[in-house]
């Protein structure tokens, strides 16, 4: 009989969510880093990254309009 895998969940730092938050945005990321993010990532931390991430995002847009009505 086969015995369960004992996978132990590695948690990762706020610097690391961000990254994979990040390459989220884009869209490029690699599978096995993609697994290794549903394992470890922390929901709290990928809550507060996403704002941040989006807050960045809509200042970047915000930014490129105004410079082009200008």
């Amino acid at each position: 009989m086969s015995e369960p895998i004992n996978q132990e969940k590695k948690k990762t730092s706020f610097l690391a969510t961000m990254g994979a938050i990040f390459w989220s945005f884009i869209g490029l990321r690699r599978r096995s880093d993609y697994e290794n993010d549903v394992t470890g990532l922390n929901p709290f931390y990928v809550l507060i990254a996403a704002l941040i991430g989006l807050g960045i995002f809509i200042a970047i847009l915000l930014t490129a309009v105004s410079f082009a009505l200008k």
